[in-house]
């Protein structure tokens, strides 16, 4: 008999980290975010709060459920490689999806719920807003995924920059002609540096952010 192999389904613990609103009263809004390639949840903490105006948004930031070595011998983690993608994806997008209900079970925050990638993470966080409800999608130096269908994502602010020869001009004007398409609003942020957050991407998500939370505060229920 030939060799064959098999996938089997198993539990594997993951690990996201929280910050708390500092600002305001009552429920907060709920910003959950994925890190890049050899980042970590905890860092990418860092680079959540560095945003305008989140001192009153709960902070959630979760980690990759692959983790590795660096060559200095730090932990840090990754989502998912092409081996075995599609079970990669439904297992990353239900670790998502059960991330953001621990939250909001804990929290009881307010409805708006915005999803942030960078790099690798802006994959998970466009896999995650087509499988949650939720506000906006902030992306950083990454595409839309192929099997993620646009019409079911929300409002999307998009970022690259000049230098980012990775997502380049081309994917981003390719991921806003499918968003258009689909009838989803979507900005752009264009900024003079590379694959890396810049103090104007990080003005241009606060103010993202700021018209998401003013757009639900004056709508009118039905």
């Amino acid at each position: 008999m030939e060799p064959f192999d098999r996938s089997i389904p198993t539990t594997v613990h993951g690990h996201y980290w929280v910050r708390p609103a500092r600002e305001g009263s009552g429920p907060a809004p709920l910003l959950v975010g994925f890190h890049g390639y050899g980042e970590t949840g905890e860092g990418f903490l860092g680079s959540l709060e560095g945003i305008p105006g989140v001192g009153a948004w709960h902070l959630a930031s979760v980690q990759g459920l692959h983790p590795f070595y660096t060559r200095k011998g730090e932990v840090v983690a990754g989502w998912m490689t092409s081996f075995d993608r599609e079970l990669a994806i439904a297992d990353n997008t239900a670790y998502a999806r059960a991330v953001v209900e621990a939250l909001q079970a804990e929290l009881a925050p307010a409805p708006a719920l915005v999803f942030a990638g960078f790099s690798q993470g802006v994959a998970m966080a466009y896999r995650a807003a087509a499988a949650t409800p939720c506000s906006g999608v902030i992306s950083l130096a990454g595409d839309v995924p192929p099997e993620v269908d646009p019409a079911r994502l929300p409002p999307v602010l998009a970022g690259r920059g000049t230098a980012d020869e990775w997502y380049d001009d081309a994917k981003l004007a390719e991921d806003v002609r499918r968003l258009d398409a689909a009838g989803v609003p979507a900005e752009t942020c264009v900024f003079d540096g590379g694959h890396e957050w810049t103090p104007a991407f990080y003005e241009a998500a606060g103010r993202f952010l700021e018209r998401l939370v003013g757009s639900l505060t004056t709508r009118t229920p039905r």
